[in-house]
């Protein structure tokens, strides 16, 4: 092996990847360029499988990693994302991605694991309806970023390694893979699959929307993968879209690692779209040669000979794709073993304590108080039995959610409840599809002999899950008619706790008085039902935050799933999509969530104008207006033509005005100037999570680039930075603090 040259430990990783790749034949190369990799024996080149998952956890979903009772049993299952998302607290999002590949890691020296994770989801949830809003971080294409870099840093960073000067050669923990791209958000919803939609989509949507996620990951994550989604865009497959693969992640953000195609995505181009009328051997040339290095499939392996063979591809482009997949591999140390001497870790670091206490704090910390008259939290002091009633009130693998793997130990609602009062468990129904009234009366009667009522409801992957997206947004089957008649029929106070990814429609719930307190705990993972339990005997105050908008059931009437824009369109009634553009009342608005304390803001400092001199090379931007609004000699300028050097500088102080210690998230927006048509009605700029003992207060200072807080977007796709005067809001509603930011070009 001496003699080879890749296995030379002084050279650059992109010379000797360049050395093993020309060392092959045509025929060994096209073996490598799938999921499961077949190496070459005769180099020493060992077998790899590209394939594993680390959404909320190490899963065994995909062939790269299994579990074993005698070996790794399971590993740690934390929050599904939505769950998590609703913590709104960076640090956390990256400390979860540090323990999934701690255990990630020690499964690969097991033998159990590998290291290439293709994870997070970071699709933004343009719809309700969509069955995979369980794997995201939500509506907001700025919180999913920020949620993206936080768990890919966690998962990829190799400490004193983060930013080192040529970052092709930056050691990696394990690798992460952002997925999928792109404006893919629609699985399966009437007669519309994800293997044959078109998604129509503006430049103004593509940018604002459903590429920020993306560049943010690219280039703030600096993740090593990006998955590429099975639908089209615009008329062109994703993975064949030579504009967004190359010339966008590779190119413009830079990627420092490959691309790989969603599972069967060629043979989805071929069969599904099929693409340009294409034979085998010309889709795999149309991926190739826009920038796909590796088929989640065996396209590539069965048909990449004949395809460069019969002169439809270059061998450079195949070439091309190994090297980049060789020098991710050299980067996870698989050639030369880990820089942070991660083969230490072994079956001990595994579902450890402290991973096991990390995923119930992060379920405490996601979980939303979404209604309480006083109720919560349970005083237990007046508490000799309480009624357990609902489909997830014994919920288990509900908790967890899809691509997971085997949990540690999964503590259900009934376990967590029963450790601390005596319970009366009724199911209600017999799961959450609910067909029938047969349990009510059961869970009625307990409820009337107990000292307090919980009831768990909800959804589960029945109803929303990948290639399966909703219809309505109402409980399925008679859980509405259960938690109605049980709250009629208790004696003492009654608490719903929802289990689900999207909204739903409980506007009727939530005004019944018989219902004294709502709790949103999302999917909470392998410890859902002691996270629960805290929040609601008062052992932790909850402060998440809805990371999607609760919209009413007629949303679903008022504009397919498939329509694309997320702007309002009033001849076609259309009201519009995430709470930067719709324009109708909701349930529960983005951003929504209750304390068992409360909260004033005072704004102690801030930046109050930005002033630039334009030279005669800059140009202005012309804006479209009402005719209310003041046009200013220079409406806008594109921020390609600006320093963006310049910061909104600003202190908040969150005073805690009650008599309960508590966490709270403060959520920062900007507003547009006034009279802007087709601008957003506000958009997170930032946000933070702070702690704030009962009667104490705390200073949060904000630091915000001007361009990326204040630009909007135009329908030409430009980012443009408009004149005027600009509002930064810090809170939602009655609590909320503002303050203008003037824009001014002279």
């Amino acid at each position: 092996m001496n003699d080879y040259s890749f296995c030379n430990k002084s050279l650059p990783f992109s010379l000797r990847a360049k050395d093993l790749v020309d060392q092959m034949t045509l025929e060994e190369k096209a073996l490598q360029l799938g999921n499961t990799a077949f190496g070459v024996a005769r180099l020493g080149l060992l077998s790899y499988e590209w394939w594993s998952e680390a959404l909320h956890g190490v899963s065994n979903v995909g062939p790269g990693t299994r579990f074993d009772k005698n070996i790794v049993p399971g590993a740690t299952s934390f929050p599904t994302p939505i769950l998590s998302a609703a913590a709104f607290n960076e640090k956390l999002w990256k400390t979860i991605g540090q323990v999934v590949s701690t255990e990630a890691r020690a499964m690969f020296n097991l033998g159990m694991a590998g290291l290439t994770y293709w994870s997070p989801n970071i699709n933004v949830v343009r719809d309700p309806r969509w069955g995979r809003a369980i794997e995201t971080p939500g509506e907001d294409p700025y919180v999913v970023g920020r949620y993206a870099v936080n768990y890919v840093r966690g998962l990829q960073d190799v400490g004193g390694y983060e930013n080192v000067d040529d970052l092709n050669s930056r050691p990696l923990k394990v690798s992460s893979c952002c997925k999928h791209y792109a404006a893919y958000d629609v699985d399966a919803w009437m007669q519309v699959d994800r293997y044959h939609f078109d998604a129509r989509v503006s430049e103004q949507d593509m940018v604002e929307t459903f590429l920020r996620p993306f560049e943010m990951c690219v280039k703030d994550g600096d993740v090593s993968s990006v998955m590429c989604s099975y639908n089209k865009i615009n008329g062109v497959p994703a993975c064949a879209d030579n504009r967004l693969l190359s010339e966008k992640i590779r190119g413009e953000w830079d990627l420092h690692g490959y691309i790989v195609s969603d599972c069967d995505s060629i043979e989805v181009m071929l069969h599904g779209h099929k693409w340009l009328g294409d034979v085998p051997e010309d889709a795999i040339s149309q991926a190739l040669e826009a920038g796909l290095d590796l088929d989640c499939g065996s396209f590539y392996p069965n048909t990449a000979v004949s395809a460069v063979e019969s002169g439809r591809v270059k061998e450079e482009e195949v070439d091309k794709a190994l090297k980049n997949l060789y020098v991710v591999l050299m980067r996870l140390g698989f050639f030369d073993g880990s820089v942070g001497n991660y083969e230490s870790l072994g079956k001990d670091d595994v579902c450890s304590k402290e991973s096991i206490e990390l995923a119930a704090q992060a379920a405490k910390e996601g979980i939303v108080l979404l209604k309480n008259n006083e109720t919560l939290p349970l005083d237990l002091k007046k508490l000799k039995k309480i009624a357990l009633v609902g489909p997830h009130a014994n919920a288990t693998d509900a908790m967890i959610g899809n691509y997971a793997g085997i949990p540690c130990h999964v503590v259900s609602p009934l376990d967590a409840f029963s450790q601390i009062v005596t319970v009366d468990y009724q199911m209600g129904c017999e799961d959450v599809h609910c067909r029938t009234e047969r349990l009510i009366y059961q869970a009625a009667m307990a409820a009337k002999h107990a000292d307090a009522t919980i009831i768990f409801a909800g959804l589960d992957l029945s109803v929303e899950a990948e290639s399966l997206d909703r219809t309505d947004l109402w409980l399925p089957g008679y859980q509405n008619q259960l938690i109605s008649e049980v709250a009629a029929s208790a004696a003492g106070p009654v608490v719903l706790v929802i289990f689900t990814a999207g909204g739903i429609d409980i506007s009727a719930i939530h005004n019944n008085p018989k219902i004294a307190a709502i709790v949103w705990a999302g999917y909470p993972g392998e410890q859902g039902g002691n996270a629960v339990a805290d929040v609601v005997f008062g052992n932790y105050n909850p402060g998440g935050r809805l990371p999607l908008t609760w919209y009413y059931g007629n949303y679903t009437d008022e504009l397919p799933m498939t329509s694309m824009q997320l702007r309002p369109d009033d001849e076609l009634g259309y009201p519009g999509r995430t709470y930067k553009f719709f324009n109708g009342s909701v349930v529960y608005p983005f951003g929504y969530g209750l304390s068992y304390t409360t909260f004033a803001y005072t704004l102690n400092s801030a930046t109050r104008s930005y002033r630039t001199k334009l030279s005669s090379r800059q140009h202005c931007v012309a804006m479209n207006h009402t005719d209310e609004a003041i046009v200013r000699p220079c409406p806008a300028m594109r921020i390609d033509d600006l320093s963006c050097n310049d910061s909104i500088e600003f202190e908040i102080e969150v005073a805690n005005t009650g008599k309960v210690d508590g966490p709270h998230v403060l959520l920062v927006y900007s507003v547009p100037p006034a009279g802007l048509l087709f601008a957003p009605a506000k958009q997170v700029v930032g946000f933070e999570r702070v702690f704030v003992p009962a009667g104490g207060s705390v200073k949060t200072s904000f630091s915000l680039n001007i361009c990326k807080s204040l630009s909007v977007v135009k329908n030409s796709g430009y980012i443009v930075l408009p004149s005027g005067e600009h509002t930064i809001v810090v809170g939602d509603g009655e609590q909320s603090i503002s303050f203008p930011v003037q824009v001014i070009y002279e």
